[in-house]
C-alpha cells in the first residue's frame, strides 16, 4: 500500500494532491494541513509545518511510504533533513541545498561559482547602505533589489527609478520592508526581455526536463502595478523552442548540480528556474526550490506520466522514468481577494466553486480558503486557481475565464489578460 503524506495548504498542493490522487501505484493521499478543498482528496491532518522534527514524526505515525514539501517555508527551515535520516523517502531539498531559494545572495554565488549566465549582482547588509546606495549608481537603466531571505515572491522590486531603488534599498537592509529577511539584499542589474519558468526533476546526480510556463506576477492587466506570487500562468510557450531547454540543460542545469554536490548540498526535489530571454542570450534569473505557484497547477494539468513515479525516483536518487505532457495547453487564473497583494481582506462568502468544475476542461484549485460550519470563506491574498485546459492557449484561456465568471466573492479581482502575451510574443 503506498501512501502519500503531502505537506502544504495551498493551491499547489491542492493540484499535487489532485495528481498524486490519479496515480494507480497511490492508495491513499494524506495532507499536513491541508485546506478545504485537499478534503475531498484525503484527510487532513494538523502539524506545524516548519517543525521538522513534528513532520517527521507524523510520517512515521502515518507510515508513509512518500512525504511530499510542497511549499519553500518547510524546506528552508529543514523538513526533510528528518524524514530522509530516518530512512523514509521525501521528495524535496535538504536545508543545506533549500538555500538555493532560502538566501537569494547564496545562489547567486553558486550561479557565477557554476559558470551560469545569470545578471550581474552584489550583495549588502544592515549597516552597508552607503555602499549600496553607491552601487546603484554603477547601474543604469533598470534596477533590481532583492531580499535575501524569503518574502511569499513579494521581496523584488524591478524599476526604473533610480529614488525608488534607493527607497527600496533604505526600506529593506533598515528592517521595515521585510524584517530580518531584507537585512541582507541583493542587487542586480535589470535584464530585458521574456521571462519564463522553466521547471526540472533532480535527483542529486541527474535531471530531467519537465516543462515550460510563463506567470505573470503583476497584480494588473497589461503588467501594472505591484509584483504578487502570481496571478496566473500558462503552458506551454509557444516560442520557447526544444533547442533552448537543451541549452538550459548543459549550461545551467548540469553544472548547477554538480556545484551543489561540491558543496556537500546535493539537491533532490524540483528546481524551479526563472529565466529571461536577453538579446545576449537566456540568463538565470533565480531558482526557487519547489514548484512554481500558479505554474504547477497548469503542469499538473497537462503532465500524462505518473506523477507518483517521478517524485519517488527522484527522493530515492534514481531518476529515470521519462517525464510526460500532453500536447493540450493550460492555463490558469488566480481569483484574489480585495487588498491583495499588500493586506488581503478575509472572511467573505464564496460562490459557484461547484458550477466552475462542472464547465469540461475546467478544474478549480484551492489556496485561501476555509470553511466556517458549512461556508467557504476567503482566508488569503490569491484564494482560488481556475484551470483549463484546451487544444491552443486561446481555447484554454476561454475555458479559464469561463469558469472564472461562474465564480464571485465580494472584492474578488484577477487580471483578464492570462496567456495574452504567448500570442504577443510568439
Amino acid at each position: 500500500m503506498s501512501r502519500v503524506l503531502l505537506i502544504g495548504s495551498g493551491g499547489r498542493e491542492h493540484a499535487l494532491a489532485w495528481k498524486l490522487a490519479e496515480s494507480s501505484c497511490v492508495d491513499e493521499v494524506l495532507c499536513a494541513p491541508g485546506n478545504p478543498g485537499m478534503e475531498t482528496i484525503g484527510e487532513c491532518i494538523a502539524v506545524d509545518v516548519h517543525d521538522p522534527a513534528a513532520v517527521a514524526d507524523l510520517a512515521d505515525k502515518v507510515n508513509a511510504s512518500l512525504v511530499v514539501v510542497g511549499p519553500e517555508d518547510p524546506l528552508a527551515a529543514g523538513v526533510a533533513d528528518p524524514i530522509r535520516a530516518r530512512g523514509r523517502a521525501v521528495f524535496g531539498p535538504s536545508k543545506s541545498a533549500a538555500r538555493l531559494e532560502g538566501s537569494k545572495s547564496w545562489m547567486k554565488d553558486v550561479l557565477v561559482a557554476a559558470g551560469v549566465p545569470t545578471a550581474k549582482y552584489a550583495t549588502f547588509r544592515a549597516g552597508q547602505e552607503s555602499a549600496a546606495l553607491a552601487y546603484l549608481e554603477t547601474l543604469e537603466d533598470l534596477w533590481v533589489v532583492k531580499t535575501d531571505g524569503l518574502a511569499a515572491g513579494k521581496g523584488v522590486v524591478v524599476t526604473e527609478s533610480l529614488g525608488e531603488a534607493r527607497s527600496a534599498v533604505k526600506r529593506y537592509l533598515s528592517g521595515d520592508a521585510f524584517g530580518e529577511a531584507g537585512r541582507t539584499c541583493v542587487i542586480e542589474e535589470g535584464m530585458t526581455g521574456p521571462e519564463l519558468s522553466f521547471f526540472v526533476m533532480c535527483d542529486g546526480t541527474n535531471a530531467l526536463p519537465m516543462a515550460w510556463a510563463q506567470d505573470h506576477k503583476r497584480v494588473g492587466d497589461g503588467d501594472i502595478g505591484p509584483n504578487t506570487g502570481g496571478m496566473g500562468a500558462y503552458s506551454p510557450v509557444p516560442f520557447a523552442a526544444e533547442a533552448l531547454m537543451d541549452e538550459l540543460m548543459e549550461r545551467a542545469i548540469h553544472p548547477t548540480l554538480v556545484e551543489m554536490r561540491a558543496r556537500d548540498a546535493e539537491f533532490r526535489g524540483v528546481l524551479f528556474c526563472g529565466v529571461m530571454l536577453t538579446a545576449a542570450g537566456p540568463k538565470i534569473l533565480e531558482y526557487n526550490v519547489r514548484f512554481g505557484d500558479p505554474e504547477c497547477e497548469i503542469l499538473m494539468r497537462r503532465m500524462s506520466s505518473d506523477l507518483f513515479v517521478h517524485l519517488l525516483e527522484s527522493a530515492q536518487g534514481s531518476l529515470q522514468t521519462p517525464i510526460e505532457f500532453r500536447d493540450d495547453a493550460a492555463v490558469a487564473v488566480c481569483l484574489a481577494a480585495d487588498g491583495y497583494p499588500a493586506t488581503p481582506i478575509r472572511g467573505h462568502a464564496i460562490n459557484g466553486i461547484d458550477a466552475a468544475n462542472a464547465i469540461p476542461d475546467v478544474v478549480v484549485f484551492q489556496a485561501g480558503t476555509e470553511r466556517v460550519e458549512a461556508e467557504l470563506l476567503t482566508n488569503g491574498g490569491r484564494v482560488l486557481v481556475v484551470t483549463a485546459t484546451g487544444p491552443t492557449i486561446g481555447a484554454a484561456q476561454a475555458k479559464a475565464y469561463e469558469g472564472v465568471d461562474a465564480i464571485s466573492w465580494s472584492g474578488m479581482h484577477y487580471r483578464s489578460d492570462i496567456g495574452a502575451q504567448a500570442r504577443m510574443q510568439s
